[in-house]
C-alpha cells in the first residue's frame, strides 16, 4: 500500500520560510512551459527537476484500492493513499504555464517568429538533462552503449515520423489520448507531437472548443487509462530494471535532439488557424551573425538553467 503522505506546510531553509506548494507549483509550471513546446515533453522537465519518478508514484496510487475506497465513501483514507500535497500544486502550476505561455506570452508564436532562439533555449535544457542522466548510471560497457543507441534510434524515428491521414472513429480517438498521455509521461517525446503524427491535434483541439462531448470523454478515457498502464509500466521498469531504463530514456533524449536542434528547414501547416511546425530537418548556420549568436547564448542559458535547478532540485528533495 502506498505511503501515507503527511502534508507539511512550511520548510525552513537558511533561516528563510519556504512553501512546499509553491516549490511543487513552480515545478509543475516548468513542465507545462515543456509540454506546449512542439518537441519537448513535460516528463523531460520532471526528469530534469528530479520529480519524476515522485510523480509516477503519485499516478499509480490513484489504484483499485482507492477506488474501493472512494466508493465506500472512505475519503479520508482514500485521500490519505495520494500525494496531494505535490500533485494538487503541480497541476495547477502545469495549467498556469500553459495559460500563460497562451496568453501573456505568446510562446507557441514566439517558435514560429523566433525558433532559433526558443530552440536554442530547449536544446540546452536537453543536453544538460542528458548530462544529468549520465552521471546517474554507474558504469558504461558495451551493452549499456547498446541500450544506449537503441533509445536514441527510438527516440530518432518518433520525431522524424511525418503527420498522417487518419481515421475519426472513437475506437482511434480513444487510442490518440492513451498514447499522447504515455508519450508526454515519457521524457523525450512531445505528447502534442505525437497527435500531430497521428493527425488528430486539430480534430482533438476543435473538439475541444465546439464542446463535442463524444470526442472530448473519449479522449479523456484514453488519457486516464494511459496515465494508469503507462505509469505502471514506467514505475516497474525503474524498479526492476532502473539503469537500463535510464539508459533507454537517456537514448530517446539523444533522439529528441535531432528535432531540437535551432537551425533548421522547417515546414508549418496552418491548424486550428495557427501555424504548427509539421516537419523539420537541422541544418548547419550559413553564417555567424547576431541570430546565431544569440541562439548559441539560449543555448548556454538554458544548459546552465537546468545544471542549476537541478542542483537545488535535489537539495529540496532531500528537504521535502
Amino acid at each position: 500500500m502506498p505511503k501515507r503522505c503527511a502534508f507539511k506546510p512550511w520548510i525552513p531553509i537558511r533561516g528563510f520560510f519556504y512553501v512546499p506548494f509553491a516549490i511543487h507549483a513552480l515545478k509543475g509550471f516548468c513542465m507545462g512551459s515543456a509540454d506546449i513546446i512542439p518537441g519537448v515533453s513535460g516528463g523531460t522537465m520532471a526528469l530534469i527537476l528530479g520529480i519524476y519518478e515522485r510523480l509516477l508514484n503519485a499516478i499509480r496510487s490513484f489504484d483499485r484500492a482507492w477506488l474501493d475506497d472512494l466508493l465506500n465513501l472512505r475519503f479520508r483514507q482514500a485521500f490519505a493513499r495520494n500525494d496531494l500535497a505535490f500533485l494538487f500544486p503541480l497541476l495547477l502550476g502545469i495549467v498556469g504555464a500553459i495559460l500563460f505561455f497562451t496568453r501573456v506570452i505568446p510562446l507557441p508564436t514566439l517558435i514560429v517568429t523566433h525558433p532559433e532562439l526558443i530552440y536554442g533555449l530547449f536544446f540546452g535544457l536537453i543536453v544538460a538533462s542528458i548530462v544529468i542522466l549520465m552521471g546517474e548510471v554507474d558504469r558504461y560497457g558495451v551493452s549499456e552503449i547498446i541500450t544506449t543507441l537503441a533509445g536514441a534510434l527510438a527516440g530518432f524515428a518518433v520525431v522524424t515520423l511525418v503527420p498522417v491521414e487518419t481515421p475519426t472513429a472513437l475506437w482511434f480517438i480513444f487510442l490518440c489520448g492513451f498514447v499522447a498521455i504515455s508519450a508526454m509521461l515519457l521524457p523525450g517525446i512531445s505528447g502534442s507531437f505525437i497527435l500531430l503524427i497521428l493527425g488528430k491535434y486539430a480534430y482533438v483541439i476543435d473538439a475541444l472548443g465546439a464542446f463535442n462531448f463524444p470526442v472530448i470523454f473519449t479522449f479523456g478515457a484514453g488519457v486516464l487509462v494511459g496515465l494508469v498502464v503507462f505509469s505502471r509500466g514506467i514505475g516497474w521498469l525503474l524498479a526492476h530494471y532502473h539503469q537500463t531504463t535510464l539508459l533507454l530514456i537517456k537514448g530517446i533524449l539523444i533522439g529528441s535532439l535531432w528535432i531540437i536542434w535551432p537551425f533548421q528547414e522547417r515546414t508549418y501547416e496552418i491548424i486550428h488557424g495557427k501555424q504548427k511546425l509539421i516537419g523539420s530537418s537541422p541544418v548547419w548556420p550559413e553564417a555567424l551573425d547576431i541570430n546565431v549568436a544569440l541562439s548559441m547564448a539560449f543555448l548556454l542559458a538554458g544548459f546552465l538553467l537546468v545544471m542549476v535547478i537541478h542542483h537545488f532540485a535535489g537539495k529540496a528533495n532531500a528537504a521535502d
